[in-house]
């Protein structure tokens, strides 16, 4: 047996166990949460639900997204909606904000899985995140039936995908995922207006250049537009950067620039004095 097939089976065995009393699964149409939904759902059936928030900082895209692929699993699909902007912990955006808005959300879920008569919540960190800034994971810990099967099952990212593949989903290839407010800058306050308008820049780099893995960081008014490396030559014209130009300033942003190391995880780490560390953050 390949080592593949082997987490597999132990994944298996481990959503059996703790999720044979129902089991809510934080369900946000990426690859990691949709994998996982169709594996709950293959093991589980009817005792296995999806739950999708949508909040201000969930890009509105992706929900249909979210939808779509819920269907396509066939497993039932709740959504809810929850504000994380009405904690002034969140807002203050901390080194820590992901640890808010992480036990924000496992409260709603909490509160889901109540009125379900489920036991547990299932969420998707893999053994890849682990090895980054990942102060959301610490809710995670804190809570005796929140679980994480994929990195209990000693899954990575790439793991994650291969199975993707083999299942057929149509996630399988999709960019990674991250909130709208990692984006800004930590210690620079998140409001509704900033969020808004990085997700239309995105909509709008995406629009019109084709890339799929964007990223607009919002420095204060200064447009830092981050695109996967594979994808760089679709945004080098200077007829198109001029359009892209052109289209944020007109959403506020006073400045336009190309990050010429393109798309990574943690690069919002580099506005924060911490003491040489070197850690990587989804975003």
């Amino acid at each position: 047996m390949n080592p593949l097939d082997e987490k597999y089976r132990r994944l298996r065995r481990f959503i059996s166990e703790k999720g044979k009393g129902g089991v809510v699964i934080a369900f946000s149409g990426g690859v990691d949460s949709s994998t996982l939904a169709y594996v709950c759902h293959e093991v589980l059936g009817e005792k296995a639900v999806a739950v999708t928030a949508i909040s201000p900082t969930y890009p509105s895209e992706e929900l249909e997204d979210a939808r779509r692929v819920a269907e396509e699993i066939g497993i039932r699909h709740i959504t809810i909606h929850t504000n994380e902007l009405s904690d002034e912990n969140f807002v203050k955006n901390p080194e820590d904000r992901c640890y808010h808005c992480k036990s924000s959300l496992l409260d709603s879920l909490q509160e889901v899985a109540d009125d379900l008569g489920f036991k547990a919540i299932f969420e998707g960190t893999n053994l890849s995140d682990l090895g980054g800034h990942r102060p959301g994971f610490r809710a995670v810990t804190e809570r005796a039936n929140v679980y994480s099967p994929w990195a209990e099952s000693g899954f990575t990212k790439d793991d994650i995908r291969k199975l993707a593949r083999r299942f057929g989903l149509s996630v399988k290839d999709k960019p990674p995922l991250a909130c709208l407010a990692s984006r800004i800058p930590f210690g620079e306050r998140i409001t509704a207006e900033r969020l808004v308008r990085v997700g239309k820049a995105e909509r709008v780099v995406r629009r019109l250049s084709g890339a799929r893995q964007v990223r607009v960081r919002d420095h204060n008014g200064l447009a830092r537009i981050e695109v996967g490396r594979d994808e760089m030559g679709l945004v080098l014209d200077v007829k198109l950067m001029s359009r892209i130009a052109a289209e944020l300033k007109r959403l506020g942003f006073k400045y336009v620039t190309l990050d010429l190391e393109g798309y990574r995880t943690g690069s919002m780490l580099l506005t924060l004095e911490n003491d040489g560390r070197e850690e990587q953050s989804s975003g």
